[in-house]
């Protein structure tokens, strides 16, 4: 027996030890395999708890007016699936009934498109490459297809994986909406569960961590997603007011590059430009007026009703709102600020130390 196996600095692994690593493995495990049950919802869930959130309020509302949470719950829960199905419909039938439009003048001969004014050729980079397809397009569409085919076919596939994708994404919203129907009558107890579960994160802040998410996620619902309908129905009377074909895929492509924060001018601009062209100088004029009225309302409103009730600057939830698309998709709109407001708070309450109560950002 050697010196080293005597040495008392050397321990031998207690039961206690053994116990705890065997304990937190298979919490580990237990994590990963609810993981891998739970990811392929995910999706359901997050938008299920967002919607929960941001209708809570007016589930109040109604469920007081009513005497009766299960009903209140059931009318909520409807008036959603008719807003999401209502516009969705229309849509569609829009689409069939542009495209009808679309093979009904290519086999009769008759789908006229104007010559494209001199003033296009003026435009930087694109001009003179745009006016010279434009001109083959309205003197002989069938030679201008056959030039762009190339370039149409890859756009064809991207277009039919976005349907796709854009199909899946409606179905889950769909069974989302229905999900939230189940939440909205639980909402104090889950909201009791969400306190305690974070009060053991962050201390005592639990509380105040889940309102800031609430308002968080709220503020982001009326500023992001409200004031994108907002946009998208006045873009849709205006384009019924015109008399544009397919007005019901406009202004469901404006409501989209609202609520992508691309803004609907990379749309509205052509549209107006095309207006003039094709409209009396009045019209077109009114509808410009009307149109740059559309573009730019956003731009006064979000800020004001996004910043309500909120000690998170705007610069942050914008941020999250931008970054949260770009990496999670359209539940990042959400997901984006909601983290980045937490993380905002937990830092100022950190840095500020001592003074935080003075300063405290979960006040709001």
């Amino acid at each position: 027996m050697t010196g080293d196996d005597n040495d008392p600095r050397r321990v031998a692994p207690s039961s206690q030890s053994i116990d705890l690593v065997i304990r937190l493995g298979f919490l580990g495990l237990l994590g990963y395999w609810s993981f891998t049950v739970i990811a392929p919802l995910l999706t359901i869930l997050l938008w299920s708890a967002v919607l929960t959130v941001a209708l809570y309020p007016l589930f109040e509302w109604v469920a007081h007016a009513l005497g009766r949470r299960d009903l209140a719950a059931l009318i909520v829960t409807s008036l959603c699936l008719l807003i999401v199905v209502g516009p969705v419909t229309w849509l569609g039938f829009g689409l069939i009934d542009a495209v009808g439009s679309l093979t009904k003048g290519l086999d009769t001969g008759q789908l006229a498109i104007p010559l494209p004014p001199e003033s296009v050729k003026l435009w930087p980079l694109i001009g003179e490459h745009l006016h010279r397809i434009w001109l083959l397009a309205a003197t002989n569409l069938e030679a201008a297809l056959v030039e762009l085919a190339p370039q149409l076919k890859p756009l064809g596939s991207r277009l039919l994986e976005m349907a796709q994708s854009a199909f899946v994404g409606l179905v889950e919203l769909l069974v989302s909406i229905v999900v939230m129907g189940f939440l909205l009558t639980r909402g104090p107890q889950l909201v009791e569960a969400s306190t305690a579960f974070l009060g053991r994160v962050l201390s005592h802040r639990g509380k105040e961590t889940v309102q800031l998410v609430g308002a968080t996620i709220r503020n982001v619902s009326r500023g992001v997603v409200g004031i994108a309908l907002l946009q998208s129905i006045l873009a849709g009377i205006g384009f019924i007011a015109a008399g544009f074909p397919s007005a019901s895929v406009l202004a469901f492509l404006t409501l989209l590059l609202s609520i992508a924060q691309i803004g609907p001018a990379i749309l509205l601009i052509p549209i107006t430009l095309w207006s003039w062209t094709t409209m009396d100088t009045k019209v077109a004029l009114f509808f410009t007026i009307y149109m740059v009225f559309v573009g730019v309302i956003d731009n006064v409103l979000r800020p004001l009703v996004m910043a309500r009730g909120l000690a998170t600057p705007m610069a942050i939830i914008m941020i999250g709102v931008i970054g949260g698309i770009i990496a999670y998709g359209i539940v990042g709109l959400f997901f984006g600020p909601m983290v980045l407001s937490v993380a905002w708070a937990v830092m100022v309450v950190w840095v500020q130390g001592g003074d935080a109560q003075s300063h405290d950002p979960w006040a709001a």
